[in-house]
């Protein structure tokens, strides 16, 4: 059987009628120009026509024959259809401005399916093409990347919009405040104090969540993403769109993760759960734990060393994923991603180019992203060790990113390294009512943590106290005295 040339898609029978349409009448260009550029066209010489008729509209000339064929005079591109008088022949057979956009969309149509074909064509000479430059896994992304930008190539969304629709918006957000008991207008930290100062975790923000190392910004940001998933969970059962929790994990394995989750649940220590000297009961509140913790729409991603593209891609699919749905994402930790593109030798650049993709894929995804990360070293040098925003300053452009930054800090930290001393000439006496009141603060800090707001673009900042109960990494509700 002989070889047959497959053409590739095209339909230049509309986008001569288009084509027609836009000589005939200008205003058939509004219809399409939003969406619709001279390179969809699959003729070459159309484009060229398509192009110089959006210049002229847009200094606002009249596009058509006449005025075109001044502008093509000397161009040999539309020798080979006919010269100048082509031209006239499309508006001769120009057909009504209202089939415009369907004549747009079928052009566009045919450009993407063009698209895909050179795309899958790339996509195995990459694969065959082994480059010590490019592993497999980057290739991987690169492909979703472009097949993910074809997708939305024809997208309309955005543009201007007028104010009274983004106050209707503003007065929905208020309004699910007022019917949602707690007045917590986003996602749900299920940290009452915490809720109270942010009123949740709003979509399109970027928010940091900075510590020393042993603070516990990973137990705290396993904890609000367990909270959400809890709450999306309820949601779910009730709403046709799903939501989900996607934590990416480039420290812990997943399955460290979801031992500390257990932990936390079954209030099982998880040195205990880790020797396997567990008693009968605690073996079985583990496992009706794992009962109740497997319905929870929170998936882990523990691929090490992502870049913030595969980030992106990964969280654009569960975005479009109808059964996952994408509600919040969480990233541990922001020093931890790979520079795609080749390392930069100026790691403050690069940590600044990663916040601001990431805030664009807030922006664009429309969910909340919550990404953790490191402080230097200098907050261990000052007296009053509670982290600062001047401690981001090395850090690049988090700061300015960052719709909210937040510092976890646990005073107890430090306070129990700091055993006193008696000092010279000290009576035993005074030595011992300073250990005393030592002992007395340790006693008070043991199970305290702040989680201190430093920036929120939208409200007020201020200090957040919490429980912390380190045998089972978990934070929760402080109960404060009366």
């Amino acid at each position: 059987m002989e070889n047959m040339i497959r053409i590739p898609p095209q339909n230049l029978e509309a986008e001569q009628a288009l084509l027609g349409a836009i000589l005939s009448n200008n205003r058939a260009l509004e219809k399409v120009s939003e969406f619709l550029r001279s390179e969809c066209f699959a003729n070459p010489v159309h484009g060229k026509i398509y192009e110089a008729c959006r210049l002229f509209i847009e200094q606002g000339r009249i596009a058509d024959p006449i005025t075109l064929k001044a502008f093509f005079e000397g161009d040999n591109s539309l020798k080979d259809i006919g010269g100048a008088s082509y031209l006239a022949e499309l508006a001769a057979a120009s057909t009504n401005i209202i089939n415009a956009t369907d004549y747009g969309r079928q052009i566009l149509d045919r450009y993407l399916r063009r698209q895909m074909i050179a795309l899958g064509t790339d996509i195995v000479n990459d694969a065959f093409a082994i480059s010590i430059n490019e592993e497999a896994i980057e290739q991987v992304e690169h492909a979703e990347k472009r097949l993910y930008e074809i997708a939305n190539s024809g997208e309309m969304a955005g543009g201007p919009q007028q104010l009274n629709q983004a106050l209707q918006l503003s007065l929905q957000t208020v309004q699910h405040a007022m019917n949602t008991p707690s007045g917590v207008s986003g996602v749900s930290t299920g940290l009452i104090d915490m809720d109270n100062l942010l009123s949740g975790l709003h979509n399109s923000d970027l928010l940091i969540l900075a510590g020393r190392p042993a603070m516990g910004k990973s137990a705290l940001a396993l904890t609000m993403a367990y909270n959400a998933a809890v709450k999306f969970e309820e949601e779910n059962r009730k709403n046709t769109e799903k939501k989900s929790v996607v934590f990416f994990s480039l420290e812990m394995s997943a399955e460290q993760l979801a031992s500390r989750i257990l932990s936390a649940k079954a209030q099982v220590p998880g040195h205990l759960m880790r020797s396997g000297k567990l008693t009968d009961e605690q073996f079985d509140e583990l496992a009706a734990g794992v009962s109740l913790l497997n319905r929870l729409p929170l998936y882990i991603d523990e691929t090490p060393g992502m870049t913030v593209t595969g980030i992106k891609n990964r969280a654009r699919r569960m975005k479009r994923d109808k059964e996952k749905g994408l509600g919040l994402i969480v990233i541990d930790y922001l020093q931890l991603i790979t520079a795609g593109g080749g390392r930069n030798e100026n790691r403050v650049q690069e940590l600044s180019e990663m916040t601001r993709q990431l805030k664009i894929m807030a922006k664009e995804l429309n969910v909340p992203v919550l990404v953790l990360s490191q402080l230097s070293r200098l907050v261990e040098q000052r007296d009053n060790k509670r982290p600062l925003l001047s401690d981001l300053r090395e850090s690049g452009s988090i700061e300015q990113d960052a719709d909210i930054v937040m510092f976890v800090y646990r005073e107890i930290y430090y306070l129990q390294n700091e055993v006193p001393v008696k000092h010279l000439n000290e009576t035993p006496e005074k030595f011992e009512i300073r250990k005393q009141e030592w002992e007395a603060k340790k006693l008070e800090l043991a199970n305290q943590a702040e989680a201190i707001i430093a920036k929120q673009r939208h409200g007020p900042v201020g200090t957040v106290k919490l429980y912390f109960n380190g045998e089972f990494g978990k934070f929760g509700n402080l109960q404060q005295p009366e």
